[in-house]
């Protein structure tokens, strides 16, 4: 009997035991477990630099890239004779240098169906596609170009870089651009979410043949590294009727007046050079030429300006031998304010602005004779615009 009641009391303590731990039981927070695993991790890793190894398949990076360097050049504008008669007759022929472009450059961009290809490269193509959001292959493409132009006697050195990497569900890229004759510079990047549409069915306005197209939107976030556009530097300068104190601001940046007694003046440059001889000299040649230095001085004196902004987009791609379209665009609808002293906020009354950028290749052959075609894009940011267009037909007699 002592045998059986202690052996029913084990099996009551072990009923009770099993009963208190499934009572007991905490769960094990995700978020705790996942920090755990990364303290792990991390705790492990070999921090020895000399032990890093870069498995980088330079192959597969440059296949089907392209480098190219060309040089250039053509007449520009004719010479131009200039006719004076304060000191009798007198004529100056004002020339202007001829046009040239030393470009180099690496490529590699999967080429769209309706682009030639081209038996060399001079760095002169008008590549539309390039601007476009999505490429026509997944994976990484880049550009990488400098050039150095001269244009109806100005002389500009270009830029324009950029690196992305394009997937199914998301888009990566960075780019610098400095185009001198648009007096643009910046760098930009991007991180967006990319969403595929797989038909287009439902849209009725679209012909049958275009719903076959590829469409997707995206967005994200964009960061912009430039100088302060908006920023005015005569603006300190300026009275209280709008005029600007352009005679005071020469003074003050070297310049120097003397007056001979008798109603003449003379002009003299910071260097002692005499640069003018009558107040309409004065004003209508040097003082621009003062105002233009001292911009560009000023401007060039202040620290580039970091943009956070909210970025959303779209591409669609469709392509045949008979039509074809391509077409994108890009809205940045918000920008961050960090209350700075030179935020574009503060040029535009404290308020929101839009920048954005598009582009529309498409060409229509109406017959194996007629054709039509439209290219363009263009672009807006802060207080800057450039654009590019192309549009026309083509007959083909045989």
């Amino acid at each position: 009997m002592k045998k059986l009641i202690l052996l029913v009391l084990t099996l009551f303590a072990l009923s009770a035991f099993g009963q208190d731990t499934t009572i007991v039981k905490k769960e094990v927070d995700p978020l705790l477990l996942q920090l755990n695993k990364f303290h792990n991790k991390i705790s492990t890793l070999n921090l020895d630099i000399s032990t890093l190894k870069l498995d980088v398949d330079w192959k597969k990076i440059t296949k089907f890239s392209t480098i190219y360097g060309a040089v250039n050049g053509g007449n520009s504008l004719s010479d131009v004779d200039v006719y004076s008669v304060t000191n009798g007759l007198q004529t100056q022929t004002v020339q202007t240098p001829y046009d040239y472009s030393v470009i180099l450059g690496v490529r590699k961009i999967a080429r769209m169906g309706y682009e030639p290809k081209e038996a060399f490269k001079n760095g002169q193509e008008n590549s539309f596609s390039d601007a476009s959001t999505v490429g026509k292959v997944k994976g990484f493409e880049y550009l990488f170009e400098v050039s150095y132009v001269r244009q109806e006697g100005e002389d500009y050195a270009n830029q324009h870089h950029f690196l992305r990497y394009i997937d199914d569900t998301y888009i990566l890229k960075g780019e610098y651009l400095e185009d001198g004759f648009a007096d643009i510079k910046y760098f930009e990047t991007s991180q967006r979410y990319r969403h595929k549409i797989e038909s287009l069915d439902h849209l009725e306005f679209l012909p049958n043949e275009l719903k076959k197209g590829k469409f997707s939107f995206n967005i994200g976030a964009a960061q912009r590294i430039a100088e302060p556009y908006g920023f005015d530097p005569l603006e300190e300068w300026q009275l209280s009727n709008g005029n600007l104190h352009y005679t005071f601001l020469a003074l003050e940046e070297g310049y120097t007046v003397r007056f001979d007694g008798h109603g003449g003046t003379e002009y003299f440059d910071p260097s002692g050079n005499s640069v003018a001889t009558s107040t309409e000299i004065w004003e209508g040649v040097v003082i621009p030429t003062v105002l233009s230095d001292y911009t560009e001085r000023k401007r060039n004196e202040l620290e580039n300006t970091i943009q956070h902004s909210l970025i959303i987009g779209f591409d669609y791609y469709f392509y045949s031998k008979k039509l074809w379209l391509h077409s994108w665009g890009n809205l940045m609808p918000w920008h961050y304010n960090n209350g700075g002293e030179f935020s574009y906020h503060k040029y535009n009354n404290n308020e929101q602005w839009y920048d954005y950028s598009g582009g529309l290749i498409f060409g229509y052959k109406l017959d194996k004779h007629l054709g039509v075609f439209v290219e363009g894009k263009y672009n807006k940011y802060w207080n800057r615009e450039w654009h590019d267009f192309s549009f026309g037909i083509n007959y083909i007699i045989f």
